[in-house]
């Protein structure tokens, strides 16, 4: 085949084949405070980008552009399939998606976990995402109640000490 009618760049460009960073099968329900993140990660990659943009024309500053076009398209894709939860949709006397819980374990140690989307999640901040096992043990639970958190270390039980809803 002659290779007379293929495009290749021309020396000067930078070529973006990296391949598009995967999206997560699930829903991608965010919280106001994760949508804002996300809009505010999306700015940040535009204006780096066309920071970059702005540089020389010298190929090498120019090298970043691929690695930038593809997280802004991930950021993009995430924006696009994000579910806005409402918390003042959600029941309040219910643990449910954007819900801070505060638990008691078997030994007695008392902490607070957040429910959140995939994208907001940050374990050593409290922050877990709605799929993880410990949510899912915990949606759906009332004040009072005892739940059952199936961890590979063993199963856990937690009490629920509390349950509230950060309002925006």
């Amino acid at each position: 085949m002659s290779r007379a009618f293929v495009k290749e760049p021309d020396g000067d460009s930078v070529i973006d084949d990296a391949p598009d960073l995967p999206q997560s099968p699930h829903p991608n329900y965010v919280t106001p405070k994760g949508l804002a993140q996300l809009q505010a990660q999306r700015a940040a990659l535009i204006a780096e980008r066309n920071a970059v943009r702005a540089q020389s024309d010298d190929i090498a500053s120019r090298l970043p552009l691929g690695h930038l076009g593809r997280e802004l398209r991930h950021v993009e894709g995430r924006l696009e399939r994000a579910v806005l939860v409402d918390p003042e949709n959600q029941p309040a006397d219910e643990a449910a998606f954007g819900a801070s819980i505060e638990v008691e374990d078997d030994s007695g140690e008392q902490r607070e976990v957040t429910i959140v989307g995939e994208d907001e999640a940050d374990v050593d901040a409290g922050r877990v995402s709605w799929i993880s096992p410990l949510a899912r043990a915990l949606m759906g639970s009332r004040v009072g109640e005892y739940v059952t958190w199936k961890r590979p270390a063993g199963d856990l039980g937690l009490k629920i000490l509390s349950i509230r809803y950060t309002r925006p």
